[in-house]
């Protein structure tokens, strides 16, 4: 096992540290206790002896040897360092007699619960289902969080009636889950920033990081300005609570308000299989004529019946409507019992059957009780001739009009969203309509673009496509001479 990643052990650089406690150190009331909780080697206490010398200085961290870097760092400061581990720490009584104002800086550890999970540690807080997750949310990840969140929401807890800032390096996605947790614990928070970090070029860590900064006050502004790096002088957007919901920018969602409500026709999602190898096809060599090739490099000869045209989130987000490969599929609706395959398409069930071990050792707790082959996101909506289609993973709003292949309707994956249409003229009118300036403004005020997997079903089926076309012809008819 990785200690590091067991930990989520990124060591701040000397020179980040310095720079985030430089924009957040005030000269005109400096803190007079500067702690960190995961100190590591203490680049953030180093920093601090430098920029708030009359400060004292605290630090605990799990690792004896970084207990000992940092101490031999500190040396002269008079700054305390602790052997400690975060989650058995009282912090109530630890941070009690502490002189005011405080400021809590730091990088706590960048991993999840599912991470450490995988890794067997033990360096992490008691599991709660705090959101009230059931079935397959939990079951499917919803319910994973980062220990950084739990550990920063101790830490307000702990400084409740404190007058105290917090500046930490966090995923950005952190920072948004622990505003939208103090909101519902009413944990008193008054907005900071959060300025984006370039985690590339500091940490070697491929993810959305920022320096997340709040104040531990109740106050009556609730938007929070987003920067686009340290340096920059003015926000590029600002989230905001509303109706106790965070949303991705307060002016474009004010603005957008009017297009709320729910989408007609439903979005839906493509079919999921976990099983490219068996399920996913290619011609071999490309072309109409070749024979169909699994991921095994095997020959496939099954009926067309079960066969479908297949568009994957790349496909989408490209705009490319021609499929490239196709997918078997033995279910026309959900839970549908695949014995019917035996009669309508003997060849395709010998097929399966055959590489049925690998399909039954499809991890998802999904496939548990199903039938043999069963697949997911699968309804009379997938066979729809026309589609309007979204990729949920790529970091933009591009709306692909997605007709039939070869007299066959296209199917998408389940990293994809789509509308259903049994008519070309509405598929092209909800294409056009989504593709408008004022959509991707909506979007815009919701959308969280560094998250995982940004465009979520909610999202797209809280806009409403018919408001949107009403608003779009009465600007059209505004704007006509």
């Amino acid at each position: 096992m990785s200690t590091r990643r067991a930990r989520g052990d990124w060591q701040t650089p000397a020179g980040l540290a310095r720079a985030v406690l430089a924009k957040v150190i005030d000269r005109r009331r400096p803190p007079r206790t500067i702690l960190e909780t995961t100190c590591g080697e203490g680049s953030f206490l180093v920093a601090a002896a430098e920029l708030a010398p009359r400060a004292r200085l605290l630090g605990w961290d799990l690792d004896p040897r970084y207990v000992r870097k940092a101490r031999r760092a500190l040396a002269g400061s008079g700054a305390t360092v602790t052997a400690a581990d975060f989650f058995t720490v009282p912090w109530e009584a630890a941070l009690a007699d502490l002189a005011e104002p405080i400021l809590v800086a730091g990088n706590p550890p960048w991993v999840t619960s599912a991470e450490l999970g995988a890794l067997r540690s033990a360096n992490a807080p008691v599991k709660r289902n705090e959101a009230g997750l059931r079935g397959l949310d939990a079951i499917t990840g919803k319910s994973n969080f980062d220990v950084s969140e739990w550990m920063i929401v101790r830490l307000l807890e702990a400084l409740r009636g404190r007058d105290a800032t917090l500046a930490v390096l966090c995923k950005a996605a952190v920072a948004r889950k622990v505003i939208e947790t103090a909101a519902r614990r009413d944990l008193p928070l008054a907005p900071g920033g959060l300025w984006r970090i370039d985690a590339r070029s500091h940490f070697d860590a491929a993810v959305d990081a920022v320096l997340f900064v709040a104040r531990t006050k109740r106050a009556e502004c609730t938007t929070w300005p987003v920067h686009a790096a340290l340096e920059a002088p003015e926000p590029e957007a600002a989230l905001a609570m509303v109706e106790g919901a965070l949303v991705a920018d307060a002016r474009a969602y004010a603005r957008t308000r009017s297009l709320a409500g729910v989408c007609a026709p439903e979005w839906r999602s493509g079919l999921k299989h976990d099983c490219a190898r068996v399920m996913e096809l290619t011609r071999s060599p490309p072309g109409a004529s070749g024979p169909w090739r699994n991921g095994l490099g095997e020959v496939v000869d099954v009926e067309a019946v079960v066969v479908h045209p297949l568009l994957k989130s790349s496909d989408i987000a490209n705009r490319r409507s021609a499929p490239q490969r196709a997918v078997i599929v033995p279910q026309r609706a959900l839970r549908e019992d695949t014995a019917r395959l035996k009669r309508l398409a003997p060849k395709a069930f010998r097929y399966l059957t055959r590489h049925r071990a690998l399909l039954d050792a499809r991890q998802s707790a999904i496939y548990r009780g199903q039938p043999p082959f069963a697949i997911f996101g699968i309804g009379p909506y997938s066979f729809a001739p026309w589609k309007v289609a979204i990729s949920g993973l790529y970091k933009r709003a591009v709306f692909t009009l997605v007709g039939p292949h070869e007299g066959r309707p296209v199917v998408l994956d389940d990293t994809c969203y789509f509308l259903a249409f049994d008519d070309a003229a509405a598929a092209e009118h909800a294409a056009e309509v989504l593709g408008s300036e004022l959509a991707h403004d909506f979007l815009r005020g919701r959308i969280f673009w560094d998250n995982k997997r940004p465009i979520t079903k909610a999202i797209l089926q809280s806009l409403d496509l018919t408001a949107l076309s009403l608003a779009l012809a009465s600007r059209a008819a505004l704007d006509a001479p």
